[in-house]
């Protein structure tokens, strides 16, 4: 589980939301949400290693784009 502390929780979670409603890998389960104002939390399942790799590469780096995007129109 990642606990992400930024202003910018809420947006990036709705930013998340098409990505966790689209089951990319049957081999993995990501969920998301946003604890308090400025807390979003991901956890990341899989069956396998190479699953979770997968998985935990595409929603970090996913969240990591969302909160530049978000800073730089800020």
């Amino acid at each position: 589980m990642f606990r992400f502390t930024t202003d910018y929780a809420d947006q990036i979670y709705r930013s998340l939301l098409p990505e966790l409603q689209d089951e990319v890998n049957p081999r993995s389960a990501t969920c998301c949400w946003v604890e308090g104002t400025d807390t979003l939390v991901l956890r990341v399942e899989a069956q396998d290693i190479a699953a979770l790799r997968a998985a935990l590469n595409m929603f970090l780096r996913l969240v990591s784009i969302a909160d530049e995007m978000q800073q730089i129109s800020s």
